[in-house]
């Protein structure tokens, strides 16, 4: 097996790895906007990118599914716990609030990317294109019959205490 030179390190340098994979991913998808942003515009830039999510969003969640063992049509559970294990869980903090028996609302309460733009003075990125098609996808490989609402994600106003926030519901 390819990682095999993986295992005998310890568990603190394993998780401190997994922390730089996650940067490093979260840097070149970040570098990779920039550089078509730079290139074809911004209104290319987010169409090519949201493009880009719908696909990896369903491998990842896929992957998530296999390694965790989660169920097809699990339901709000099975998202719950695959929202926590996706790969940027690892830089932001989520919360998951106002559950119901078919519903709970998710929030980015700290997000990497809009944290830094904003230590930056820079506007905050406006991610809400590309979060539609990422957070709908993703529910909907963990489970078709999840619908997925935005409640708030940048461009909205920032008047609240999370960078964006998604209700799931789970539709029978």
């Amino acid at each position: 097996m390819p990682i095999d030179h993986l295992k005998d390190l310890p568990k603190e340098m394993l998780l401190g790895m997994l922390e730089d994979f996650a940067k490093n991913w979260l840097a070149h998808d970040g570098l990779w906007f920039q550089a078509v942003e730079n290139e074809c515009g911004i209104d290319t830039a987010i169409k090519l990118d949201a493009e880009a999510w719908e696909k990896f969003t369903k491998i990842e969640a896929g992957r998530v599914m296999v390694r965790h063992d989660l169920p097809d049509y699990g339901g709000l559970e099975a998202l719950k716990k695959a929202l926590f294990l996706r790969l940027y869980s690892v830089l932001n903090r989520q919360v998951i609030t106002e559950e119901t028996e078919n519903s709970f609302v998710f929030k980015m309460v700290d997000c990497r990317v809009q944290s830094a733009r904003r230590r930056r003075n820079l506007p905050l990125f406006p991610c809400k294109p590309v979060g539609v098609v990422e957070y709908a996808c993703f529910a909907k490989t963990i489970d078709p019959r999840i619908k997925t609402e935005c409640i708030a994600c940048p461009p909205d106003e920032n008047d609240r205490d999370f960078y964006c926030g998604w209700k799931f519901t789970l539709e029978e």
